[in-house]
């Protein structure tokens, strides 16, 4: 009896399945969020070192460093840069620190690390690779920064952006 497939797999020849395989997802993981202007774009979950909501008074504001930071922030010991994402992409518009909490995704490429601040994340999604295309309509501001778009909707010019984490924490505006 224990010799025989029937006990080893748990079925009989008039069993059913006791258990539902589960699908593979396809694609690659990817956190989807928006900035202020309301552009949605996805991060590589491999490039991402966290995710973070801390409130604004936790966010240390540096003086005589670029606009685009909005300080540094203590992450159990390591301090990081915190940027606001969207003005560094183009926006007009500065993110709105006035909120209990501010989204921070903290980037990693080697020892650098970089806390992006976002308007709203949406949340983790599997996306396929094979289904991006090179962007178009991109602003010039943006463009060295993203490593394609899926279009989200064919009658709309709604687009989900895909950012290079590495070119964005190395950019020399940061200097700026």
């Amino acid at each position: 009896m224990i010799g025989t497939p029937d006990f080893l797999t748990g079925r009989g020849q008039d069993q059913a399945p006791e258990f539902q395989e589960l699908e593979s997802p396809e694609g690659e993981l990817h956190l989807r969020f928006y900035v202020t202007s309301g552009d949605e774009f996805a991060l590589p979950a491999t490039g991402i070192r966290e995710v973070i909501s801390p409130p604004p008074d936790r966010i240390t504001p540096i003086p005589n460093v670029s606009p685009l930071l909005l300080g540094t922030l203590n992450v159990r010991g390591r301090v990081i840069w915190v940027a606001d994402l969207g003005q560094f992409l183009g926006d007009p518009a500065p993110l709105s620190t006035d909120r209990p909490e501010i989204s921070v995704i903290a980037v990693e490429d080697q020892d650098a690390m970089l806390g992006l601040a976002v308007d709203r994340i949406v949340g983790m999604d599997w996306l396929s690779i094979d289904e991006v295309q090179m962007p178009t309509n991109v602003p010039d501001g943006m463009a060295p920064f993203l490593r394609g778009e899926w279009s989200l909707s064919k009658e709309s010019d709604r687009f989900l952006r895909l950012l290079d984490q590495v070119a964005i924490l190395r950019s020399a505006r940061w200097a700026a």
